[in-house]
């Protein structure tokens, strides 16, 4: 009898969770309040009484702590969704004791998930799903199989957004090639007035579009060379995928998993999108894919000897990982210094191969571009996070600033329009107007103002920073785009970039891709607050394992979570590509890992 009362509550708290409204409750709209109805809610009831009545709720601090953090985003997601700030909890004490209930209601709803999960994860994997017949030839031939495979799903893609989809930064990037100036050029004190080409988009990615065009536009075909850099990045990013099925065959990941994982590389639109798409992240994607499933490989061949040879192509690798995003450097500053603490006998090698990666790294930014005058990014990429606390600051607070801070912010931010400018989600509005001839002094001056508005108004710096982020761990907060339409940009130009007669694959396409997100259960491949709930739930499970030693498998996305934060947009997708492209992969390894435990 017990154990029925105690289900009972916990049913009725998740039901509260799950179906009441406190936005409505917030606006007085009693109608969306009751929207659920009696009806709705007395099966939701049921439905839960039922699944927790036959579910085992494990015990487990790690559990416990998953919990508590994903009904920490549930909650405050729901109201910085609506309201951008904290007052669906915080508004008066009745507010607050329903957000407790809720939590409450979420928290045994996330034991119980987790609790399967985990229960799932304890127990030996197990290859007894038979093999489709179209599929034994995989087990045969994984790489060449499965690369064939997702190059046949990807070519009605191919053929209806041929050559290439371009959006607004490959754009410009192809127009910094050609010495067009552009805003990127306006950002920064130029080196040298006569070479606009900029780092602020990695200078290699914008060599190898722009030199791809510039063959096509050498033959008087620009069409061509933009297929030409397609032709490219399709290679790269499926040669990727079909490698890491087959390095997931040989690791023994069941046959089963690996044909689901080979139908969402396939059959899920964000890959042939992105794979037909410019933008630098596609190639940074691939290449942070490669170097996941390397440092799988260091710390499950703990005892191998890397030959000179190896050694050669790691340094490449991660050479590629830098070249091709400004942040890869710091994912393998903050990630491969793990992976040496479980090297063992390869330290040295590998130590050898992180300090060559960094000298060439450093001789590449400190001594390569700036021989040819190619000027560094802004440093107001890297101050989203101050910049956005400081505009909300002064949209809400700028009666209490003195006419001497007022001054120090105009120096670097402008003042006049900057409540204005200020839009919670994206921090670009706000950047944009950064001094490029702000010196040190003038950032100090800045950051101490900063810092007294801070304990003024700490709130305030709360909510800006989360209204930048938390769609990326509350996955109600939905941003799903692709790149699928036709950028202007370059006809301005005289360039000839124009897509094909196929309108109506192309828009047939594009109507699957908005769709479908709202799959039920698929949809959620491409949630991004999902994405990372998954890695927060795998790195859980393997310190709820003490498997430390596999950590170092998952901080690549950790790290690259963490420059999501520090980002300037909320729950921006081409940002968590790497880590939404992996992590199937992510997960695949750890299924083998438990196979093997014990």
């Amino acid at each position: 009898m017990k154990d029925k009362i105690k289900i009972g509550i916990y049913t009725t708290l998740t039901t509260i969770a799950l179906g009441f409204n406190n936005y409505a409750l917030y606006k007085g709209n009693i109608e969306d309040l009751l929207k659920l109805g009696i009806l709705g809610s007395t099966l939701l009831w049921l439905f839960f009484y039922s699944f927790y009545s036959r579910k085992n709720f494990l015990k487990s601090k790690m559990i416990y702590s998953l919990s508590a953090l994903f009904t920490f985003f549930m909650i405050f997601g729901n109201s910085y969704l609506h309201l951008g700030n904290g007052l669906l909890v915080f508004k008066n004490i009745g507010f607050f004791l329903l957000a407790f209930v809720m939590a409450v209601g979420y928290f045994i709803l996330f034991w119980t998930l987790l609790s399967i999960v985990f229960s799932f994860l304890n127990e030996k994997g197990k290859n007894s799903r038979k093999v489709p017949k179209f599929f034994q030839k995989m087990e045969e031939h994984p790489y060449l199989f499965s690369l064939l495979f997702i190059l046949l799903c990807w070519l009605p893609y191919i053929l209806a957004f041929y050559p290439i989809i371009l959006s607004p930064d490959p754009s410009f990037q192809i127009k910094q090639f050609f010495g067009i100036r552009t805003k990127y050029a306006d950002y920064s004190v130029l080196l040298d007035e006569n070479v606009v080409l900029t780092n602020h988009h990695p200078v290699v990615h914008t060599l190898l579009l722009g030199g791809c065009l510039k063959i096509g536009h050498s033959l008087g075909w620009d069409n061509l060379g933009l297929f030409l850099y397609s032709i490219l990045q399709i290679t790269i990013l499926s040669s990727v995928l079909a490698f890491s099925l087959w390095y997931m065959k040989k690791i023994k990941v069941s046959p089963f998993y690996r044909i689901m994982t080979l139908l969402i590389y396939s059959l899920v639109p964000m890959f042939p999108l992105y794979a037909m798409s410019a933008v630098k992240d596609v190639l940074f994607g691939a290449f942070t894919f490669l170097y996941i499933i390397l440092i799988h490989y260091i710390i499950t061949h703990k005892e191998k000897k890397y030959s000179f040879y190896q050694c050669a192509l790691m340094v490449c690798l991660f050479l590629l990982v830098i070249l091709f995003r400004n942040n890869g450097l710091h994912m393998i500053l903050l990630s491969f210094p793990f992976v040496l603490l479980v090297a063992h006998k390869n330290f040295k090698p590998l130590l050898a191969v992180f300090l060559i990666t960094l000298f060439l790294s450093t001789c590449y930014t400190k001594v390569l571009l700036p021989a040819f005058h190619i000027t560094p990014g802004s440093i107001r990429e890297v101050l989203s996070i101050p910049f956005q606390q400081t505009a909300r600051y002064v949209k809400y607070h700028s009666e209490d600033l003195t006419y001497s801070e007022i001054n120090r912010i105009d120096k670097v931010l402008g003042y006049k329009d900057l409540a204005q400018r200020y839009n919670p989600e994206l921090a670009d509005p706000v950047k944009n107007n950064f001094n490029k001839y702000t010196t040190s002094t003038d950032l100090k001056e800045y950051f101490l103002v900063w810092f007294h508005c801070f304990w003024r108004h700490p709130v305030t710096y709360v909510d800006a920073t989360i209204n930048n982020v938390y769609g990326f761990f509350y996955p109600e907060k939905q941003n799903w785009y692709v790149y699928r339409n036709y950028d202007k940009r370059i006809l301005e130009d005289g360039f000839d970039y124009h897509y094909n007669s196929l309108s109506l694959l192309r828009k047939g396409l594009s109507g699957f891709a908005v769709s479908y997100p709202k799959l039920p259960v698929l949809g959620l491949l491409s949630n991004i607050g999902f994405s990372c709930w998954v890695i927060f739930t795998l790195v859980g499970y393997v310190l709820y394992r003490k498997w430390y030693d596999f950590l170092p498998v998952y901080l690549p996305a950790l790290v690259l979570i963490l420059v999501c934060i520090a980002g300037p947009a909320n729950t921006y997708f081409r940002y968590a590509l790497p880590f939404v492209f992996s992590l199937p992969f992510m997960v695949g390894v750890l299924l083998a890992k438990r196979g093997k435990a014990d």
